[in-house]
């Protein structure tokens, strides 16, 4: 059997997540319906990430097998023109037996953009989130530098996730003002925990109105605490950019 990969984008607006559901349509019924349409043949793929409702993606990588005489390469094409355009492979190609796309990644990249205007934008309503009131970016960028390193990060998991150790490493996190209005957060790390990105981007956003002083984010890490964080900044502004093998 031939091991495929796919690194594949896509618009989370109209799905329900990535990973299968009864009773919703995610990223990963689509491409499994595709897959099957293509190969004749009921084929379940494996993703890296189960990324949540209205979550988008750059780069996410899933795997499957085939007995298919098709070009690794050639995956991609025949796929696009079966799948919905708010999902799209970006690219495929053939990997040894043994790559798996959750196991064998080493990393992953994240993005998350704010809308900070005093009125929501009609295009960006989907794929950012959205703050009225102005934000403090100076105080936002010096609390990000405190998430960088390996850290306990308890206090930035949502109930529901279910892991042996709550401790990761975030390698990089820098936030920047963009010319076009927006507020952008770009995370890099071993892993990350249930909601922890969202988290993280809601507990700067709590620094950037005043409601948390930049000083207080070391001790919200070490105290292991969730209601001492922000809440959870929505889904729409998240984006899956990179995962790292």
């Amino acid at each position: 059997m031939r091991n495929i990969k796919l690194t594949i984008e896509y618009e989370g607006t109209n799905y329900h997540g990535w990973q299968v559901q009864k009773n919703a349509v995610t990223v990963q019924e689509c491409i499994e319906k595709a897959l099957s349409r293509l190969l004749g043949e009921k084929t379940g793929v494996v993703g890296c990430s189960r990324t949540d409702v209205g979550v988008h993606a750059y780069g996410q990588v899933a795997h499957f097998f085939t007995a298919s005489a098709i070009p690794g390469e050639k995956f991609s094409y025949a796929l696009n023109n079966l799948l919905p355009a708010d999902i799209v492979i970006q690219k495929s190609e053939e990997e040894p037996e043994n790559f798996h796309a959750r196991y064998s990644s080493k990393g992953k990249r994240y993005r998350y953009l704010i809308c900070n205007t005093a009125h929501q934008s009609a295009l960006m309503r989907n794929r950012a989130c959205h703050v009225r009131p102005e934000l403090d970016f100076e105080q936002m960028r010096k609390a990000a530098e405190h998430f960088e390193g390996e850290h306990d990060f308890a206090a930035f998991q949502a109930t529901g996730g279910q892991v042996r150790s709550t401790v990761r490493e975030i390698y990089s996190m820098a936030v920047k003002r963009r010319e076009d209005s927006l507020i952008e957060l770009e995370v890099t790390g071993s892993g990350f925990l249930y909601n922890m990105v969202r988290i993280i981007a809601g507990t700067l956003i709590y620094v950037g109105m005043g409601k948390l002083a930049e000083s207080d984010v070391p001790g919200i890490i070490r105290g292991l605490d969730r209601t001492k964080a922000g809440k959870t900044a929505p889904a729409q502004g998240l984006y899956l950019m990179e995962i790292y093998y």
